[in-house]
């Protein structure tokens, strides 16, 4: 379509027409805006850590070998050490006087009755005696007294003695062939070992030695078996009913006290066996 001019426009404008439409003038051309970027701020430098030197690389993993433990050497016993009992383990007991002689009781660690931590019970009458009565082991109560035969088998023992004319304080001398108390895991009495009744055999032949005692009355079968080297556990009707021989001083056997207690019948074997050792010793008139 061709464009209106202005001298045709006129020419219809004076005609009153008016064209039906006319046609815009195209807008100016907007002018061009630039718009300058705003300068970008640079970043902050980062600063660079100086360079770290290298760890070095791990170390393999060591496992630690089990420690070997050397083999269990015995330790060296030390004489110096043990005093009064090494002094008993190198002593003679065949030359010991009285106070030696008890010395090396209480130091004694011979057996396992002593190594108990017992106290042992010494012998306790006359120290010249025409007997050496021996009980085979000291009781609960005897060992709480301190002496051999005490309570009630030793009030019978005393009526026994007086029976045949002797009396502790002036003619007997009264022991045991195991000083100290054996005892089992409760601390109630038990048997002793051929062991405990071997290590203390020495000690009573030195009391007897010492005593002077022309005769050794046992009581019960464990101190006459101890003595003869027979088992601590054969009966007594083995050995009763004669005259026997510790080195050369007889030695008649009989039944303890308190068997006697418990069983009063036997007090007549008792009896006979007190009459035999008064002939044994020569006091029988």
């Amino acid at each position: 379509m061709n464009r209106l001019s202005d001298r045709d426009a006129a020419f219809l404008a004076e005609m009153g027409i008016g064209p039906l439409w006319r046609l815009r003038a195209a807008p100016a051309s907007e002018p061009e805006v630039i718009v300058e970027a705003e300068p970008v701020a640079e970043p902050a430098p980062v600063p660079v850590a100086a360079p770290q030197p290298l760890a070095p690389p791990p170390m393999p993993r060591q496992v630690a070998e089990p420690a070997v433990k050397p083999a269990w050497k015995p330790p060296v016993q030390d004489d110096s050490a043990w005093g009064a009992e090494a002094e008993t383990e190198r002593v003679d007991v065949s030359t010991l006087d009285w106070a030696g002689l008890r010395q090396a009781i209480a130091g004694c660690k011979h057996c396992s009755a002593c190594s108990e931590g017992r106290k042992p019970v010494l012998g306790a009458g006359a120290r010249r005696a025409r007997w050496l009565v021996a009980a085979g082991t000291a009781s609960a109560v005897d060992e709480k007294a301190g002496q051999p035969l005490t309570g009630d088998p030793g009030k019978l023992l005393d009526n026994m003695l007086c029976a045949v004319g002797l009396t502790r304080e002036t003619d007997v001398y009264v022991t045991s062939l195991v000083k100290c108390r054996p005892a089992n895991a409760n601390g109630g009495d038990r048997a002793p070992t051929a062991e405990e009744a071997a290590a203390c055999r020495p000690f009573l032949e030195r009391e007897r030695e010492l005593t002077g005692a022309k005769l050794v009355l046992t009581l019960g079968q464990v101190a006459a078996n101890g003595l003869l080297g027979k088992p601590l556990a054969e009966p007594l009707a083995g050995t009763r009913g004669a005259v026997h021989a510790l080195n050369a001083v007889p030695l008649v056997a009989t039944l303890h006290p308190g068997e006697l207690l418990r069983r009063p019948a036997d007090k007549a074997l008792a009896w006979a066996d007190l009459c035999r050792a008064r002939v044994a010793d020569g006091s029988a008139g």
